[in-house]
């Protein structure tokens, strides 16, 4: 399985209730609820199940990458808010790039635990409706620059609200497929979420330079009808499961298990680097480079999201663990690269270490959760146990995919304290150095050493 695919085992994936085989097609009933759903069931699939998973799994992509976009927003506009005429330190920058990752990765959670409660359909309309608040918050604040601190760090954390749709959206698309479709299902949805990272940084900055002079609150005001049509979207074409019910059991296995919270401390340093660097790059070359076109950020992000796949396809032949250690070697190799260019002042070695840092995260992301099923199921033979494993697993995924988001927060503010402190960024990279090669032992020791409990699995 690829790692979107993994990724997408959420820590509420619960099972959906089935009821004996049978080929009629899905009924609905009032509020496009359909209380049977039985995706393995081939002639029920084959009879409507199929195209009514399809749908779903199309207008959620959607909903998802409009949320990862406002989720970067941020990046985006903090280069831009001194040239609109507020005073700001770079300390300050930093804090409005990192708090929507923190407040994002807080609520990853309970957005989780929304999708049984509310309904799949239900939530998503929900959770697009709450991206009107950031869109229409920021339109507002960067027209007035005489707001305090305070009150733009309030906008920016509203921005959070895009970094939890993720963990809704794929708990949800997850009870609509069978288990032998699941893994691509799963994995197009992941894929269109974090492509909005880099989309969104691409295609704002071109339409706030549109005509004469900088135009930011055209960066809030352009999410304003798209989240509108995304829940409208998802109001005609998508259905609640009535069977989907949240496993708080699987949730609360995985919290005893230290095998959780090793690989969440791993997942900080890949997809928290990923969510971390994007959205500190357009900053850092603001400031570290005024005469670079800034413009040229969004790649970065692009080619995190669009590695990530290499990585879970890579570890499937390889093993996770090995993949892992790779990937930190890459995320080292690269902070090392941008410490020479920041002390010579060479954009182009920066950019170029950008991009081994962007391969490193985004390969790493893949790998670090291609490990989950695979430690949670090693050594067990036994069918019970096995579908326990299997269900403390979803709960580590999910526990990790929120844990791991922090690194959006803990990167930015690493910047932030080395130049506050030091009046270098180079400070931050040698703590981000020292973190990934942490890491990395700790994946060889407790997952490759010669010796230890899982050596001899294929981690």
């Amino acid at each position: 399985m690829s790692a979107p695919a993994s990724e997408s085992l959420t820590s509420q994936q619960a099972s959906t209730q089935h009821a004996p085989p049978r080929t009629s097609a899905p009924v609905h009933r009032s509020g496009r609820w359909i209380d049977h759903w039985d995706p393995e069931d081939t002639g029920f699939w084959r009879d409507g199940g199929r195209s009514i998973a399809r749908r779903n799994l199309a207008l959620s992509i959607y909903a998802e990458f409009l949320g990862f976009c406002v989720w970067a927003l941020w990046s985006v506009v903090v280069p831009q808010l001194p040239a609109a005429g507020f005073s700001l330190t770079l300390d300050q920058q930093f804090w409005l790039i990192a708090l929507p990752s923190l407040v994002g990765a807080t609520i990853r959670i309970p957005y989780t635990f929304a999708v049984p409660v509310f309904g799949g359909r239900n939530w998503t309309i929900i959770s697009a409706l709450l991206l009107l608040l950031p869109a229409a918050a920021l339109a507002w604040v960067v027209t007035q620059p005489d707001t305090s601190f305070g009150v733009l760090l309030a906008c920016a954390a509203l921005a959070g609200f895009g970094g939890g749709n993720f963990a809704s959206s794929m708990t949800n698309i997850s009870f609509f497929f069978p288990e032998a479709e699941k893994g691509k299902a799963l994995g197009l949805n992941a894929a269109g979420g974090n492509l909005g990272t880099g989309i969104v940084q691409m295609v704002v900055p071109a339409i706030v330079a549109v005509g004469a002079g900088i135009h930011l609150e055209r960066a809030g005001l352009v999410f304003i009808p798209l989240a509108l049509l995304a829940a409208v979207l998802a109001w005609r074409g998508m259905d609640n499961l009535s069977g989907a019910k949240a496993d708080y059991r699987a949730f609360a296995n995985a919290t005893r298990n230290r095998h959780t919270w090793i690989i969440s401390f791993l997942y900080i340093g890949t997809f928290g680097s990923f969510i971390g660097y994007s959205g500190a790059f357009p900053t850092l070359l603001k400031t570290q480079f005024p005469e670079a076109p800034v413009t040229l950020a969004f790649i970065g992000a692009l080619v995190g999201a669009l590695t990530r796949p290499l990585g879970g396809i890579v570890s499937d032949r390889l093993g996770g663990a090995r993949i892992t250690i790779a990937s930190f070697g890459l995320l080292t190799l690269g902070a090392l690269g941008a410490i020479v260019a920041l002390r010579q002042h060479s954009f182009a070695l920066f950019f170029g270490s950008f991009m081994v840092l962007f391969t490193g995260a985004g390969i790493g992301n893949g790998a670090t959760y291609r490990m989950i099923p695979a430690v949670f199921r090693a050594g067990i033979t036994d069918p019970g146990r096995l579908s326990v494993a299997r269900k403390a697993a979803a709960g580590c995924i999910g526990i990790a995919g929120a844990v791991g988001a922090y690194g959006g927060f803990f990167i930015p503010r690493g910047f932030a304290m080395a130049k506050e402190s030091f009046g270098s960024l180079v400070p931050a990279l040698w703590v981000f150095i020292a973190a990934y090669v942490l890491m990395a032992v700790t994946t060889y020791v407790v997952y490759q050493r010669k010796g230890s409990a899982l050596a001899a699995e294929t981690i």
